[in-house]
């Protein structure tokens, strides 16, 4: 979806000003809702993209004006009332006001370390022998597309040419995970874009390189 997050050539934000020596977390609330949103992502309730997806969906005036672990919150909190954890009155409330739904899997406290180590591959073996349809070196062209769900595919490269610089192999297609549709695992590519198709010729950057699902690309002369 074309949501806030999605900042790419946009302009009217002002320069980045990072923080010198920031710290992992402001605030203990940062902690505690990075530690809620990881436990329950761990319970197979939804997956990342899902996750991913919720966060978009918060209102813009909302998202621009929420810091990045208040995103996550909100986003968590809407997961919440969606999968039917939770409902809003609760989420208020801060405390459960009728039966606990049981969730498929618990994180428990001795297993983190080692879950954020494995973490979670998004690599999958080919499907039904298919192989890739670009190799390295192919100029390709982004779709134009404006999908009202999840996309992997940012704005700013949409209908753009590039060059194959690399590929991955198959991965989780997270269009179509994020819509609970499955994982139909997709060939990853590692796209170029010269600066100047994507900004224009005010711009000093050289070039910008985009992962993008096979799904995303045609052959340059192939219509998208």
């Amino acid at each position: 979806m074309n949501g806030p997050q999605d900042l790419g050539g946009l302009q009217g934000f002002g320069p980045v000003h990072p923080e010198t020596d920031e710290p992992l977390f402001h605030a203990p609330w940062e902690a505690r809702a990075m530690a809620l949103t990881v436990a329950l992502g761990a319970s197979g309730t939804w997956n990342i993209d899902q996750s991913r997806f919720r966060r978009e969906s918060l209102p813009p005036a909302l998202y621009y004006a929420s810091s990045y672990y208040e995103i996550w919150l909100g986003g968590l909190e809407g997961l919440l009332q969606d999968f039917g954890l939770a409902s809003a009155q609760e989420i208020l409330q801060g405390r459960s006001l009728g039966p606990v739904r049981a969730i498929g899997r618990v994180l428990k406290s001795e297993d983190v370390a080692a879950a954020l180590r494995r973490g979670s591959p998004t690599t999958r073996p080919a499907p039904d022998a298919r192989r890739p349809a670009f190799a390295v070196g192919d100029e390709v062209a982004t779709i134009n597309a404006h999908p009202a769900h999840h996309t992997r595919l940012p704005r700013y490269v949409r209908g753009k040419r590039g060059r194959v610089i690399a590929q991955h192999g198959f991965h989780v297609f997270a269009d179509s995970n994020a819509q609970g549709l499955g994982e139909d695992p997709q060939v990853l590519y590692t796209v170029e874009f010269d600066a100047h198709e994507l900004w224009g010729a005010d711009t000093t950057a050289d070039s910008v390189c985009v992962d993008c699902f096979e799904p995303y690309l045609s052959a340059v002369g192939r219509p998208a």
